[in-house]
């Protein structure tokens, strides 16, 4: 579905600092003390509209970089996002991902703040992709996830139930600062990436 770069651009993004800055929102812990170099910041697509202003207000100092796909629909996320202030990486673990993981290594080493689905694009919902956990592992960055829970929002019947939070509207988040373990092989890998998104589904 096309869409004109006049409204990703200048319109969406008012539209969602506006609705950020009307949210009622609490987080635990307030602070998450975090080395010089970079950390990932992780959380659900289908609470994307509050996560990634959030990521923004959590750590105001740092640079923010998003991973954001390289479909139509991420065409208008990156327009967005731009425009609020985002650096870009464009791919995910199905297309590029090898730049990607390159891109992504390079902006941490800086100690930027690297801000990503780990669902999206297409899903499954819910559960993380193999990459950003071995990423995370190889290197010791820290995994902050953002559970999100909105009171009362507005869903819609997507493949994310994503969630459109109502202005004024309590938001609660909930971070993890996930201790990831050295993985010894890919079983390893998968079998953990499994519970641990069981686990944050369910948080």
């Amino acid at each position: 579905m096309s869409h004109s770069p006049l409204i990703s651009r200048h319109i969406i993004p008012i539209v969602l600092k506006l609705l950020h800055t009307s949210l009622r929102i609490s987080v635990t812990p307030r602070h998450i003390q975090l080395p010089d170099h970079g950390a990932i910041i992780a959380f659900w697509h289908g609470n994307m509209i509050t996560g990634w202003l959030l990521a923004k207000s959590l750590f105001p100092k740092k640079q923010i970089t998003a991973v954001v796909s390289m479909s139509e629909d991420g065409n208008m996320l990156a327009n967005t996002l731009e425009q609020l202030g985002f650096s870009l990486i464009r791919g995910s673990s199905s297309k590029g991902g090898d730049e990607v993981k390159s891109a992504m290594q390079q902006a941490l080493r800086k100690g930027d703040i690297i801000v990503l689905t780990p669902d999206g694009p297409r899903g499954p919902a819910n559960q993380f992709k193999f990459g950003t956990l071995r990423l995370a592992s190889e290197n010791r960055y820290p995994l902050i996830f953002a559970d999100i829970s909105h009171a009362n929002p507005w869903k819609l019947k997507s493949w994310d139930q994503f969630e459109i939070p109502k202005p004024f509207s309590k938001t609660t988040v909930k971070l993890h600062l996930i201790d990831l373990p050295e993985f010894k092989n890919k079983e390893e890998l998968q079998s953990y990436t499994k519970q641990l998104s069981i686990k944050l589904s369910h948080a």
